[in-house]
Parts: C-alpha cells; sequence; structure tokens
C-alpha cells in the first residue's frame, strides 16, 4: 500500500472542500472496494476521506410514496429494516443478497451506487427502480447516473448523500452469484409501478447496469412470467470471462428475468 493522508471531516461542506482541493483524493465509505484495491497497489490516492464521522448521512425513511435511504446506511440496516421490508420488500432482499456478513455489516450503500462495479447488486435496485440520487450539489435521476464501466455522472467534488426510491405495486431481484465473491454473475431487478415497467440487468454487460427495454415493452401488455417466453438478449456486448461467456450471461437475463417478473406478482 502506498502512503497516503487520511481526513476525517465533521461536515459535509469539509468533506466537499477536500475532495475539491486535495489533489488525487477518494473518499472513504464502507471500504470495501478501495481498501483492498490499495493494498495491491491497484490504486493509490495521496488523501483518503472518511465520512464516518459526518451526522446525517445514514438512516432510513419512507415518506410519502418515496423510500429514503442515507448513502452511508450499510447494507445489513437495508436488509433488515421493517420499513423497507413492509414499502420495498425486493429491496431487503437484494440488500440480504450482498456478499458475505463482513461485507454486508460494514459496506454501504452510496459506496456500491458511486463506485458502480459491473457486478454490483445496487445499481440493479437503482436502475430497476427509477431511484434518484441525491447530492450535496443535486439530485440525478437513475437513467443518467450510471454513465459505464465504474463510471457515474458525479463530479469531482460531489457526494452522495441519500437515494430515493419511488414505491413499486410490484418488484423483485433475481440473483446468479459467483459462489466465491458472490458479485452477480448476472442479477435481474424487475419493476412496475402504474405503466412504468423497468427491467434492469447487473453483472452482464460491458459497460455495467443497463435496462432492457425489449422486455419492458412486452411487460406492459402483462406483467407475467408468460410474456417473455422465448425471448433473449443478444450476447453482444456481454462480458465474457473465466466464469461465464457472453452467451451464458445473455441466456441467464431471460432465465433470470422470468424468474424476477414470477417473484414479483407470487
Amino acid at each position: 500500500m502506498y502512503a497516503f493522508t487520511q481526513h476525517r471531516p465533521e461536515t459535509l461542506r469539509q468533506a466537499a472542500n477536500l475532495l475539491g482541493k486535495q489533489e488525487e483524493a477518494k473518499l472513504l465509505a464502507g471500504g470495501h472496494t478501495l481498501i483492498p484495491t490499495m493494498k495491491l497497489r491497484l490504486a493509490g490516492p495521496k488523501h483518503l476521506i472518511d465520512l464516518s464521522k459526518i451526522p446525517g448521512l445514514s438512516g432510513i425513511e419512507m415518506g410519502g410514496r418515496s423510500l429514503t435511504i442515507g448513502a452511508m446506511t450499510p447494507h445489513v440496516e437495508v436488509a433488515t429494516s421493517t420499513v423497507v421490508k413492509e414499502n420495498i420488500p425486493a429491496l431487503a432482499d437484494l440488500a440480504g443478497k450482498i456478499g458475505d456478513p463482513a461485507v454486508r455489516h460494514r459496506g454501504t450503500l452510496g459506496g456500491s451506487v458511486a463506485n458502480n462495479d459491473p457486478n454490483a447488486d445496487y445499481p440493479a435496485g437503482v436502475l430497476g427502480l427509477g431511484a434518484t440520487v441525491i447530492t450535496n450539489k443535486r439530485r440525478i435521476p437513475a437513467d443518467e447516473f450510471f454513465k459505464g464501466l465504474f463510471e457515474t455522472a458525479l463530479e469531482p467534488d460531489e457526494i452522495i448523500t441519500k437515494v430515493q426510491f419511488p414505491k413499486a405495486q410490484k418488484a423483485a431481484y433475481q440473483k446468479f452469484p459467483n459462489p466465491a465473491s458472490r458479485y452477480a454473475l448476472v442479477g435481474v431487478f424487475v419493476s412496475k409501478r402504474g405503466s412504468e415497467i423497468r427491467v434492469a440487468v447487473t453483472g452482464a454487460g460491458v459497460n455495467g447496469v443497463f435496462r432492457v427495454t425489449a422486455f419492458e415493452e412486452a411487460l406492459k401488455k402483462r406483467f407475467g412470467p408468460k410474456s417473455l417466453e422465448g425471448m433473449t438478449v443478444a450476447a453482444d456486448g456481454m462480458a465474457s470471462d473465466i466464469h461465464g461467456s457472453a452467451e451464458y450471461r445473455a441466456h441467464l437475463i431471460g432465465v433470470l428475468a422470468r424468474r424476477a417478473v414470477a417473484a414479483a406478482v407470487a
């Protein structure tokens, strides 16, 4: 690990100022991606800005038809929250499938969304529910937030403070996990909110999370697994590695999408 200076700001403004002024600075939330990467010397930020001392960045609250979750809320709190289970149970299910107990107790919603790992679960939930990412500067719709592999719409001095999820009438998440890391080899999140249907896929695309509009259009006619029978996704643009070929991942998308819809209507 390369040498670095650690900062522990006590306000969001202090953190944003440090992030904007310090050269090669990184935010530290749960640290489950950043710290291992630094240990392997694949990353060497000169400054770490620890968000753990800043009040108001964690918590879960239901207001109206939206569920708001603070960026520093660990996965385990989302997975076990009565409020989440009562209002968007699919989101609690997703959080409970992330990694192992150690990861779920330390990893955070904001860290996962900001990192935008192509195999992470939360991006599928954010995009699949049409959530809004709220920062210290603005509100960013999910469709505008994810820009590609490990890339987001966040500006250099921008910090996620919370994510607002609209309550869906029906929603479910199905995942085919890597048996070692528990990352999604493929994960599919489906939701129905009024006439809006969303199908978001993580783990499969070379550019990270994406929506399958053909599946969405089919489900608008009838929201049931039979509507997706015989439908497939092209292997072009799918990732291929030792864990699964592009064709295998494309096939899994169809299988998991049908399972997710079946779970949503059950």
